[in-house]
């Protein structure tokens, strides 16, 4: 069984007319705590299958980028091919966060590790026999996103079946974790078979990890997991899913700054093709390097998210705008040595804003709707892609790379600032600057009654209820 919650923290609820009492952990966990949803027997073995898939995926995403680059000589065509694995969460996601939720999540996932190991076999033989051209890899790009759209909300929701709502927090920093993890190993291994021996043993070595992920899957303990119970199947579930999620800022907010980066700052693979190709002309082991950097800055990240101590709305657009600035600081990078360290940066607090945005949207939704909430949240991270995706590799082919690093950047920066000012004017939040306190010299902090309004009629501070401290 899973192990209790750490005695010292402090665990409080959030009621309200939508959401069942969800837990929330305000105390930072000692050190040996970071990972504590480890000591979970099922998580622990759905993490290793989990970095294991992770590894393998990260080789065949920067394999295939590459390859198209090299086979079409055209940076637009890995935006497009881009498009075309994350086009189907544009259309479609909405409909497998219904299926996440009405049926066995490690069924769904099981089925469809099983598909991604055919797909991935299949680009493998081609690749191998060096038959494959652009529209293979198109054709089976589009394929894994039809996967993909149906894995996703199931895997996000399932982890809370793993360990339950007291570690759930924890768990989804964890997968970042691994993910970033594996972002770091994976590019460097696919840069290693690029040089060494070609893409096609990228692609054979992800159809393996897939098989081996089905394994894992397989060996859970099914009497150990938190399954809820499935929604039935009725008449407006898509629409009562849309309507929860709009009633709740800590839902809505999250997913409008997630579309602007979405659509603008997370086509960085295609920018890299581009910076490596045609800027620093380092190759296929250059394109890995700065890959692995991106994830080195998010594993970072990923360690820091998991050590934070409260769920705000402000961290969520700290987050999303110091990684557009990041971005912007990159297109004046003079060398690839400032470049690289831009991507570090970069890395870092973009997976603090995806471990914020993503923790807060699903622990304020409740499990019987999580899955509608989840696959919309995805529909928009992931289905922004499909258009950022073409758009920022049109302009880095046909403008020039670094204009195209500094709309991807500058767009979500601008946004993030413009949702702030709307934030801290709608709950009468001010700077507060204190020359003597050096540890805390600027803090955020509530105007009093006589500063301004900050009152509603009935005497209550503005706030946002769901969470304590959202804004």
């Amino acid at each position: 069984m899973a192990p209790p919650p750490p005695s010292q923290a402090h665990v409080a609820s959030l009621p309200d007319t939508n959401t069942a009492p969800i837990a929330v952990v305000h105390e930072r966990l000692p050190w040996r705590h970071t990972f504590i949803s480890l000591k979970v027997r099922n998580f622990r073995i759905f993490a290793i299958g989990h970095f294991v898939a992770v590894i393998a995926l990260w080789m065949q995403r920067i394999a295939q980028d590459w390859l198209v680059l090299q086979l079409s000589g055209s940076v637009t065509a890995v935006g497009v091919t881009v498009a075309l694995q994350f086009l189907p969460s544009l259309f479609l996601g909405p409909w497998a966060g219904m299926m996440a939720d009405r049926f066995a999540k490690r069924k769904i996932m099981m089925l469809c590790q099983s598909v991604a190991a055919v797909l991935a076999a299949i680009l493998a033989v081609l690749a191998l026999t060096q038959r494959i051209e652009v529209w293979h890899v198109y054709a089976i790009a589009l394929s894994l996103g039809l996967v993909t759209v149906l894995d996703q909300p199931a895997r996000q929701v399932f982890v809370n079946e793993l360990v339950g709502p007291a570690y759930l927090r924890n768990a989804i920093s964890v997968n970042s974790t691994i993910f970033q993890l594996g972002g770091l190993i994976g590019p460097a291994v696919a840069g290693l078979l690029l040089t060494a021996v070609g893409a096609g043993w990228a692609f054979a070595g992800n159809a393996v990890a897939c098989c081996f992920t089905v394994a894992m899957l397989l060996t859970l303990r099914k009497d150990q997991l938190f399954i809820s119970t499935p929604a039935a199947k009725r008449k407006g579930m898509l629409k009562e899913g849309l309507n929860y999620a709009l009633s709740k800022p800590t839902i809505y907010w999250p997913w409008l700054m997630a579309g602007f980066i979405a659509v603008f700052a997370m086509s960085l693979p295609v920018l890299l093709a581009a910076f490596a190709d045609q800027v620093y002309d380092v190759g296929a082991g250059g394109y890995g390097l700065l890959n692995a950097l991106v994830a080195l800055g998010a594993l970072a990240g990923a360690i820091t998210s998991a050590r934070r101590r409260e769920l705000r709305l402000r961290s969520v657009m700290l987050g999303a705008g110091m990684y557009g600035l990041m971005l912007c600081l990159a297109s004046l990078a003079p060398s690839m040595l400032w470049f690289g360290a831009a991507m570090v940066l970069a890395g870092f607090w973009c997976l603090m804003f995806l471990t914020a945005a993503n923790q807060l949207v699903q622990i304020s939704s409740n499990m019987a709707i999580r899955g509608r909430v989840m696959s919309l949240y995805i529909m928009v991270l992931i289905g922004g892609q499909a258009i950022g995706g073409p758009m920022i590799g049109w302009l880095a082919e046909h403008v020039s790379p670094h204009t195209a690093i500094l709309v991807s950047g500058g767009v979500p920066a601008l946004a993030a600032a413009a949702v702030a000012v709307v934030l801290a004017r709608r709950d009468q939040l001010m700077l507060k600057v204190d020359l003597r306190d050096r540890r805390r010299l600027v803090t955020i902090v509530r105007k009093r009654a006589g500063q301004g309004r900050g009152q509603h009629p009935g005497g209550q501070t503005a706030a946002i209820p769901q969470v304590p401290g959202a804004a």
